[in-house]
């Protein structure tokens, strides 16, 4: 087990990539709570599908920043949602269905122009390996504004989740504290599609969250446990894929997915 372990850490790459782990797993646990509370699985992942979409932006542009490009798309992205969601009159998961499905067929094709898409396919699955230090000063400084966002705002956001109109009357910006939180999903969301990719960040999102949901007795037993859950996911399949030489990303979501099934048959087995 000791040669496995000075084994694993000797690549900078793979240590960058722990701490990478570190700093993003927390982040997305926190997060997570509230998506899952506020039942926006839907719109985390029409987020996540909008990065392509940015991209190909970018390209029509010819910004020179794709990343740029991606990040800017997805927060106005996600302010039109948020104003679509008040204005409309669908249901808010059809809404974000069709304008998820709509930027993605755009994006599409925008970027299958002349067969090029191949070099963009990378995206759909991500590659945490290939972080690199300046990479980490960006998530360090994004953990920070999740963290400060959660201490200051958790109460009312979960006020806004449970009854609006009460939470007006409290005093509460709800347009304004939905328009901030859709933003930093969409940051978060966007500026992580590199390392998890595109059909895998949701998941990293919601898993953690949802197998805190099954188990937890209250908001804050939610919160820590979903924290737990999402590092554990992190550490275990960043570790699992460098020696089966897979992908790190779909790793992370199999834990995941496997912790929350888990939980899940443990809820219902208390409950009888």
């Amino acid at each position: 087990m000791s040669l496995m372990f000075n084994e694993f850490f000797q690549y900078e790459f793979v240590r960058i990539a722990l701490v990478a782990i570190l700093l993003m797993t927390p982040m997305y646990g926190m997060m997570g709570t509230l998506v899952v509370e506020k039942k926006m699985a839907y719109f985390s992942d029409a987020l996540g599908h909008s990065a392509l979409t940015g991209i190909a932006v970018g390209v029509l542009c010819q910004a020179a920043n794709s990343n740029l490009a991606m990040v800017i798309y997805a927060v106005v992205f996600a302010l039109l949602l948020n104003q679509i969601r008040y204005r409309g009159k669908a249901s808010t998961d059809t809404i974000i269905s069709v304008c998820a499905s709509v930027s993605l067929a755009a994006g599409l094709a925008i970027l299958s122009r002349g067969g090029n898409f191949s070099s963009y396919s990378s995206l759909l699955v991500g590659d945490v390996l290939s972080m690199s230090q300046s990479d980490l000063v960006m998530l360090s400084v994004l953990l920070l504004v999740t963290v400060v966002f959660y201490v200051i705002c958790v109460n009312a956001a979960l006020a806004i989740t449970i009854h609006p109109t009460l939470a007006r009357v409290k005093g509460y910006s709800v347009r304004l504290l939905e328009n901030v939180f859709a933003v930093l999903v969409a940051v978060m969301v966007t500026f992580s599609i590199r390392w998890i990719g595109i059909l895998l960040i949701n998941a990293l999102l919601i898993l953690p969250a949802a197998a805190s949901r099954n188990i937890a007795s209250n908001m804050r037993q939610h919160l820590w446990l979903s924290v737990i859950f999402s590092m554990l996911s992190g550490l275990l399949g960043l570790f699992l894929s460098y020696f089966v030489n897979v992908a790190t990303g779909p790793v992370i979501v199999i834990f995941a997915g496997i912790i929350y099934f888990a939980t899940l048959v443990f809820s219902l087995l208390v409950r009888e």
